[in-house]
């Protein structure tokens, strides 16, 4: 008989530095808003056995406990919030968040534009003064360092303003990380300013507006194509001379189109992880997908760890 093949050999542990970071940190507070599958429970009580999370189960209590019945998932630990459903349980987390109960949501499995919806409301969500928007942490096979992408799933075709908000949000986001130095690329289709592309017009005023200090804690340049904006060896044939040019670990991209194509193609091309992490409102939010493995899920809460205690550190600053 043939012999059966040989297994794959487990994927390797992900993101050791990210959750070596955060397993110094307390728990998060987080208000999961309607963990009603198997993934998206699983996930939450994952990040909790992981000392990440304090998970705050919103949702139909009655579809929670069967799904965790059927799973064989105790419950009992955590504290539950029953509503009728997935719009009411966006509603609910959010003022779990406004009442000063939770320091972070996570999604479960609602449609992200439910969830977002209530955190942008104007009368009764989380905005702030900044644009909310997205970012992927990846880590890369093969990559020295992980890499930082937005905006590739909350805005569709930011104008300039909301880019500065894109890119400091970003940025932000690197410090809390506790990268030595965000070093920003904002992508195009090409390295030259061209005025028949937008998206190079963009770029260059992003850059000058750092240059005048509208944007700040980062060092940009751009516009830059991918590969000279991670490459060396591409930068140096284009005679790109920058700190950032074949060195970027935080790339903007155009539009969202552009950065959902960039990000699935670094997931099921390079077998690069993603975490996502909505900013911009008052609390970190983690983003989780069906498809993610446990080890892109916990990281994703890492990163909600950092981000909020970034946050308080921050906040700490201000009152001293």
């Amino acid at each position: 008989m043939p012999r059966a093949p040989t297994p794959p050999p487990p994927p390797p542990d992900r993101y050791p530095r990210l959750l070596a970071a955060a397993s110094t940190l307390p728990p998060v507070v987080t208000a999961v808003v309607h963990p009603c599958d198997n993934s998206s429970l699983t996930a939450a009580l994952d990040a909790a056995r992981a000392g990440l999370i304090r998970p705050i189960l919103v949702g139909p209590r009655a579809r929670i406990d069967a799904v965790a019945k059927q799973a064989g998932l105790d419950l009992s630990p955590f504290e539950r919030v029953d509503t009728p459903h997935s719009h009411a349980s966006a509603a609910q987390a959010v003022a779990l968040v406004r009442a000063g109960r939770a320091d972070a949501l996570m999604k479960g499995s609602l449609h992200t534009d439910e969830l977002m919806a209530e955190i942008v409301n104007r009368d009764t969500g989380l905005r702030t003064a900044r644009r909310v928007s997205h970012c992927f942490v990846f880590d890369v096979p093969g990559h020295a360092e992980p890499l930082i992408v937005s905006d590739a799933a909350v805005n569709i075709a930011p104008t300039l303003e909301e880019k500065v908000d894109i890119v400091q949000n970003a940025i932000d986001l690197a410090h809390a990380l506790r990268f030595p130095e965000a070093r920003v690329a904002i992508l195009s289709a090409t390295e030259t300013v061209n005025p028949r592309i937008p998206s190079t017009i963009e770029a260059a005023a992003l850059c000058k507006m750092a240059d005048r200090g509208q944007i700040t804690g980062g060092v940009l340049d751009g516009p830059l194509a991918l590969d000279n904006a991670i490459s060396l060896a591409a930068a140096q044939i284009k005679h790109i001379d920058s700190p950032v040019a074949g060195r970027a670990n935080v790339l903007i991209v155009p539009n969202l189109e552009s950065g959902n194509l960039l990000a699935k193609s670094l997931s099921f091309l390079a077998n690069a992880e993603a975490a996502g992490i909505v900013l911009g409102a008052s609390v970190p939010v983690i983003l989780t997908s069906r498809a993610d493995s446990v080890s892109a899920r916990l990281a994703s809460c890492a990163v909600a760890v950092l981000v909020a205690a970034a946050r308080r550190e921050a906040a700490a600053r201000i009152i001293a």
